[in-house]
């Protein structure tokens, strides 16, 4: 007899719609920039503050991971994972406040692949599956 199938905690969950939303956040960033640079002086003013919105984001994804680490099922890996994209985007706010292009575009590149690998991944059956089970 098969072991009944366990469906995604409350954490998972939320972890899920939390790194979404935050993959939608980041690839806005680029949209806004290109925006800016087609005339639209405005759309800078927006892409600076949804790149300062995007630190509380990253909190609220720090405390996601824990939240799903601790309660029993999450990967340990996604815990300085979630750490690193927080400092990664602090960095990128005051390099991009600084008007350092030349670290700011590449380190934008790295948060939106980031975060796309980990919206796809948090989506993935690999996601729901308890630690130490493969």
């Amino acid at each position: 007899m098969a072991a009944p199938t366990r469906r995604p905690r409350a954490t998972l969950w939320t972890l899920r719609l939390l790194l979404t939303g935050h993959l939608v956040a980041v690839l806005a960033q680029p949209v806004l920039a290109g925006r800016f640079l087609t005339g639209d002086v405005d759309a800078m003013e927006v892409h600076g503050l949804i790149g300062s919105l995007l630190a509380l984001v990253a909190m609220t994804l720090i405390a996601g991971a824990l939240a799903y680490v601790l309660g029993g099922r999450g990967q340990l890996w996604l815990l300085p994972v979630t750490v690193l994209v927080f400092l990664a985007e602090g960095f990128q706010i005051g390099a991009g406040y600084s008007r350092q292009l030349e670290l700011h575009i590449p380190m934008g590149v790295g948060i939106a692949v980031t975060a796309a690998l980990l919206a796809v991944w948090v989506w993935s059956p690999a996601a729901g599956r308890p630690r130490g089970r493969r």
